[in-house]
């Protein structure tokens, strides 16, 4: 055999086998995060609050009780959750918000929220603002373009109107 194919071959095999340790991983954090989920909605509790604040904020920043920042690990501590800040009943505290609700709250709007802890898994509006669709950018180029096209119309129907009083006064005066 060539070594050029003992390389390749031995390169085939190595990616087999981390193909199979990705595998075997990713079976286990599956498993163990839904034991999470399912402990999570075990402890669920139905909220209303008043929602003054929403923000991406570091985990060492967002105010969160010292118990809840010693137990996350270190290299978290550092990265920005979205973290809503919420007034239930006499007290305001931080709440964490599930990545997916995060964009459908909005500040000075009172919510019926499932929470867990200090995590927000759902909400769903009571009173308040409704949250604005945003746009895609191809959504908004062809807004604009409609908008230059409705103006250069407008513009030229403009200059035609003044073409024809124009006219009609040449045509008084001869």
């Amino acid at each position: 055999m060539s070594t050029v194919l003992k390389v390749i071959l031995i390169i085939l095999i190595i990616i087999a086998a981390l193909m199979v340790v990705m595998y075997i991983l990713g079976k286990r954090a599956e498993k163990k995060s839904e034991s999470q989920r399912a402990t999570m909605e075990a402890q669920a509790q139905t909220m209303s609050f008043y929602v003054i604040d929403k923000k991406r904020m570091k985990l060492t920043e967002a105010g969160l009780p010292k118990l809840v920042v010693d137990q996350t690990p270190k290299y978290l501590r550092w990265t920005k959750l979205p973290i809503i800040k919420v007034k239930a009943g006499p007290r305001v505290m931080s709440l964490i918000c599930d990545e997916k609700i995060y964009s459908s709250i909005l500040p000075k709007q009172e919510i019926k929220a499932t929470v867990s802890g200090l995590y927000v898994t759902s909400a769903k509006r009571i009173r308040g603002p409704l949250p604005e669709q945003k746009k895609s950018r191809k959504e908004r180029r062809a807004e604009q373009k409609a908008e230059k096209l409705a103006q250069q119309q407008a513009a030229e129907r403009k200059e035609a109107r003044h073409a024809k009083k124009v006219e009609k006064k040449s045509d008084k005066s001869i």
